[in-house]
């Protein structure tokens, strides 16, 4: 009798809230493009509004990349079963996300007392609008870090079961880099 030999074949299925999530945030680009392209054709028909980005808009941007990098800490923890680490990665990443938020609520302020209103001109609505719509966005990653943070705490995940921490990692760096974009964006059409 002849053994058959099986080949295990790798596993390249992904789970389905990874589709979701991946779907979500191509819906999120696909909406920040509109808006973005939306603002460059309103931007050459005339009658656009200078001026400098807040300063505090520079703050924030350097928060949200130091909230990235204590997101993948978070993360790295986890894979090495660092649970303290985890959970203090998962803590401070909350923390910079909420002063993300501040300091744009902030800029803001800095807008109004440079006189950029929201409704006095066009432009002055796409960067609010822009930016609001950012971190509305970014209020809902904030819950998912503080929904995580909770589960952290319980013990509810391990190196071998760690996919809610997954999806809030991939969802905190994709608005980093989006607010990098976007950041970037405006200083180019305003300045």
């Amino acid at each position: 009798m002849q053994q058959e030999i099986k080949i295990e074949e790798p596993d390249f299925r992904i789970h389905p809230k990874k589709v979701v999530l991946w779907v979500s945030m191509v819906s999120i680009v696909m909406i920040f493009a509109a808006l973005s392209s939306a603002l460059m054709v309103r931007q050459g028909e005339g009658n656009w509004n200078y001026f400098k980005m807040p300063p505090m808009f520079w703050i924030t941007s350097g928060l949200i990349l130091l909230s990235s990098v204590t997101m993948q800490w978070s993360l790295v923890s986890l894979k090495r079963e660092s649970f303290p680490n985890l959970v203090t990665g998962l803590w401070i990443t909350a923390l910079l996300g909420v002063a993300f938020l501040a300091g744009q609520f902030m800029g803001w302020m800095e807008l109004v007392n440079m006189g950029v209103f929201f409704r006095d001109n066009p432009s002055n609505s796409f960067l609010y609008i822009l930016t609001g719509l950012h971190g509305l966005h970014l209020i809902g990653g904030l819950i998912a870090v503080i929904w995580v943070l909770v589960k952290a705490i319980l013990f509810r995940y391990r190196a071998n079961k760690m996919l809610g921490v997954e999806l809030c990692a991939t969802y905190w760096h994709f608005m980093g880099a989006l607010w990098i974009y976007l950041f970037l964006f405006l200083l180019y059409h305003y300045s």
